[in-house]
């Protein structure tokens, strides 16, 4: 492996573990401590965080590490080596499990939950239901950026 794709793979798989332990939080701790307030404080809070997120270092963080798995992957094909099934293994599971995830199951939600009025009558069924669903769906991208950066750091040693 050249010294540039090294570095490459390297700073992917730091992008993934920290992306990978950022959703491991929320679902973790995050999401049911929000759960455990009142629902208006719960939905508040959410709603909180949603406009929070939303800023240039987490997204330069996301987009940044799902930038370098299209990177790695087009390597990956056109220099084919051993490293080559760990990195397109990596780049699928980080492209399809945390950012096709994020766009297509957590952001619609978020979108559902910002537009709630706290206090109105049916926002805390709702809110049960929004949690529910954005909690399974941020399992699913905790789990493929712990494994898309397993992925490349095996990638870094074939």
């Amino acid at each position: 492996m050249s010294p540039a794709l090294f570095g490459v793979a390297l700073a992917a798989a730091v992008g993934a573990g920290v992306n990978g332990g950022v959703f491991f939080a929320f679902s973790s701790f995050v999401m049911p401590a929000l759960q455990r307030l009142p629902d208006a404080q719960g939905i508040a809070a959410m709603q909180s965080v949603n406009v929070t997120a939303v800023r240039p270092v987490f997204m330069s963080v996301l987009f940044g590490t799902a930038a370098l798995c299209l990177v790695l992957i087009a390597w990956a094909i056109v220099s084919w080596d051993g490293s080559s099934p760990w990195l397109i293994a990596g780049g699928a599971l980080f492209l399809l499990g945390v950012i096709a995830v994020t766009i297509a199951g957590n952001v619609p939600i978020n979108d559902a939950v910002a537009a709630l009025d706290p206090h109105a009558a049916g926002a805390a069924r709702a809110w049960d239901d929004h949690a529910r669903d954005w909690t399974l769906w941020n399992h699913v991208r905790a789990i493929a950026g712990a494994a898309a950066a397993a992925a490349f750091a095996v990638a870094l040693t074939v």
